[in-house]
């Protein structure tokens, strides 16, 4: 069972996968806290409530692949996430997932402003049903968040 983070400057989509991980569904939208961290400990809590094995957390690259500002924040929200659980994050290249959570609401009739409150759960849905594909095809998911190097102690005079 993994879950999905689609991570936005106001709000953060959350997706899970079936048990079997085969299929991932939408789980909530929740208001982004960057002073206090509620939607991190949330996130924890699903972790905690669904067995998850692993957290998936978009980063959004640009077509070139590049990283951009969003990526860093992403990283930085999957750092502080990591800190939280004891379960791997990971990484997915996330380009246009959201573009494509806006079309696919938009076919599935949903409109304008109603598509805010959703749009960040259906593009988790996409970040978590990619990588699940890509696991049930023998192919990694993601890439696991860089190992952070000890900081070099000060030795001052003895």
């Amino acid at each position: 069972m993994l879950l999905g983070v689609d991570v936005g400057e106001a709000r953060v989509g959350l997706a899970a996968s079936d048990p079997v991980g085969l299929l991932a569904h939408p789980v909530a939208t929740l208001p982004r806290d960057h002073e206090g961290g509620a939607d991190l400990d949330e996130i924890a809590a699903e972790v905690l409530s669904r067995g998850a094995v692993a957290v998936v957390v978009g980063l959004p690259r640009s077509l070139s692949g590049a990283e951009g500002l969003a990526a860093q924040r992403a990283r930085h929200y999957a750092d502080s996430l990591q800190r939280r659980v004891e379960v791997p994050v990971r990484l997915w290249d996330e380009r246009l997932t959201t573009v494509d959570a806006h079309r696919n609401l938009r076919r599935s009739g949903v409109r304008g402003r109603d598509q805010r409150s959703v749009v960040d759960q259906a593009a988790a849905v996409l970040i978590l049903q990619a990588a699940l594909d890509a696991r049930n095809a023998g192919r990694p998911v993601g890439v696991p968040l860089r190992a952070r190097k000890p900081r070099a102690r000060r030795s001052g005079p003895t």
